[in-house]
């Protein structure tokens, strides 16, 4: 739990940066308290199979990364053993210096290791940066879309994926 305010903190602010002007700032403000508040972030590190990864530059958390095995959102992906990248997200001040690059790489390997058909996430519509970014590390749009609302403002999520190798992180031992 030691991480929780730094994780809370860095959290709400590459939201922050990533989002405002999409909605009231009103809206931002009460959707920062509901999902980036402190105790939020603590009851989520409370849960068993949920995952936060930090990606540092000498000591100091500059982006991070959440995953976890959840069906919820988007029921579709029980077909497959499934792990949802809730979250990627980089301080606004190392975009471009290969750190979303490097969570990516961490959560496929992370995937592939615990034997995941698939990784899949959900992308802002008219996030046009991230949606590239997500194209150039082999997701797909699935076709499905999600409400996401922030606040009262409506907003529509892509749901992407990307189908993994499984084959890959398969050992041979002898018998």
């Amino acid at each position: 739990m030691d991480e929780a305010p730094t994780l809370s903190e860095l959290s709400a602010a590459t939201f922050y940066d990533t989002f405002t002007g999409t909605c009231t700032e009103e809206d931002m403000q009460e959707f920062l308290q509901d999902y980036f508040s402190l105790e939020q972030v603590e009851l989520e590190l409370r849960i068993k199979n949920d995952f936060y990864f930090f990606a540092e530059i000498e000591g100091k958390p500059i982006g991070y990364l959440r995953i976890m095995e959840d069906y919820l959102n988007f029921p579709l992906m029980k077909k497959w053993k499934a792990l949802e990248l809730k979250r990627l997200y980089v301080n606004k001040d190392f975009h471009g210096k290969g750190i979303a690059q490097v969570l990516m790489q961490f959560a496929i390997d992370f995937a592939t290791k615990y034997q995941y058909e698939v990784l899949w996430l959900g992308v802002w519509e008219h996030n046009y940066r991230a949606k590239k970014f997500y194209e150039k590390t082999g997701f797909l749009d699935s076709g499905y879309t999600h409400y996401f609302p922030i606040g009262i403002t409506s907003q529509t999520d892509n749901w992407l994926w990307k189908f993994l190798d499984v084959t890959a992180s398969a050992k041979i031992s002898t018998v």
